[in-house]
């Protein structure tokens, strides 16, 4: 695992940083993900983890959006599949949504939606982030329209609301709040969508 983490150059040894910093999400919750923590996992030292990210606030921004350009890139291929535009709607809803309770993806989020009124740094990140599944789901339903599958609408502003919506889900989905597993929440996210996003009749 040190090895791992010093073997090549410094971007390197900053991605498994991350990948640990995920790792220790995954099994003891983001209160464990601690700069010491982190360097005992890594055999290294707290001094190595401040250099590449000067504060905890730095380390979960970049955990964050190292584990979304992952998502970005499946995104991509989504949107490129040569299928129907309600089944990619469909995938869409499935890769937003959280994997269960305490989904270190999304106990990222929760984190930084509760930092980012005091730091204006991350609510620049955290507007970015979102930029970045507003415009995919723009442009999917834009396909949709211009292929008669969706019928004409205000995309933005539709989009804007089926990912309000989701976000709420994925909270009650994460914080493991009862009755709202992910099976529940995806039956909810596409009951939604139906209502939200029209459909070309016929």
């Amino acid at each position: 695992m040190a090895g791992a983490a010093r073997r090549r150059d410094g971007h390197i040894a900053q991605e498994r940083m991350l990948e640990e910093a995920m790792a220790v999400i995954a099994e003891q919750g983001l209160a464990a993900l601690t700069m010491s923590a982190l360097a005992e996992r890594l055999d290294t030292s707290g001094g190595h983890i401040l250099y590449y990210f000067g504060s905890k606030d730095r380390l979960l921004l970049e955990a964050l959006r190292w584990s979304e350009s992952d998502l970005a890139s499946e995104r991509r291929l989504l949107l490129a599949r040569r299928t129907t535009a309600e089944r990619k709607l469909g995938q869409f809803l499935e890769l937003y949504l959280p994997r269960g309770p305490r989904d270190p993806r999304w106990m990222l989020w929760i984190e930084l939606w509760a930092r980012t009124p005091a730091n204006e740094d991350l609510r620049q990140a955290q507007e970015e982030l979102d930029r970045g599944w507003q415009e995919d789901l723009e442009a999917l339903l834009s396909r949709g329209v211009a292929r008669s599958r969706f019928a004409p609408m205000d995309i933005p502003a539709h989009a804007s609301q089926l990912l309000a919506l989701l976000d709420g889900l994925s909270t009650r989905v994460v914080l493991g709040q009862r009755g709202s597993d992910r099976r529940q929440a995806l039956t909810a996210a596409r009951s939604a969508a139906e209502r939200l996003i029209p459909r070309v009749a016929g």
